[in-house]
């Protein structure tokens, strides 16, 4: 890291300067739940001013719980707010000490709620893909070549 932004962020400042100013690049970030990863690199996008959204792979949001044995398992389109009271309701003690309260917290000052990727408008498009786990890759990897494509449209996916 340099100061307070990462090089992560410096590479996409520089991929948008590359964009003319007619066409931005679009990114979108995708983790298994949009809970953590995802987030993590959505929220510091958008604090650069970038075109950015957030998505999760899985068929559920997954969370641990108490136990490895008992997550706490959401729907996606559920307010990160009422994950976040949920949790508090639940243990505020065990989900402050596992850091879920403060992610949660910052979660819901970047967007509503988690999105599915499989979910989306299929006449969305991203420029740039970024996936934070290979199963995850491969899951919009799968997706992608499920879609019928509008016109000539490059997406590059990086894992």
């Amino acid at each position: 890291r340099r100061g307070k932004r990462s090089c992560f962020v410096d590479f996409f400042l520089f991929c948008d300067k590359l964009a003319t100013a007619r066409m931005p690049c679009k990114y979108a970030t995708v983790c298994s739940s949009n809970m953590n990863r995802s987030m993590e690199a959505h929220n510091q996008m958008l604090r650069e001013g970038l075109c950015v959204r957030s998505f999760g792979t899985g068929t559920t949001v997954r969370l641990p719980g108490p136990s490895e044995s008992r997550p706490n398992v959401y729907e996606f389109g559920t307010p990160y707010a009422d994950i976040l009271a949920d949790l508090r309701a639940k243990d505020a003690h065990l989900y402050s000490s596992n850091g879920l309260i403060k992610m949660l917290e910052r979660n819901v000052t970047v967007k509503l709620a988690p999105e599915r990727w499989q979910s989306m408008d299929r006449s969305q498009h991203f420029d740039l893909v970024f996936t934070y786990e290979e199963r995850v890759f491969s899951a919009v990897i799968e997706d992608l070549q499920g879609r019928e494509m509008e016109g000539f449209r490059g997406w590059h996916v990086i894992n």
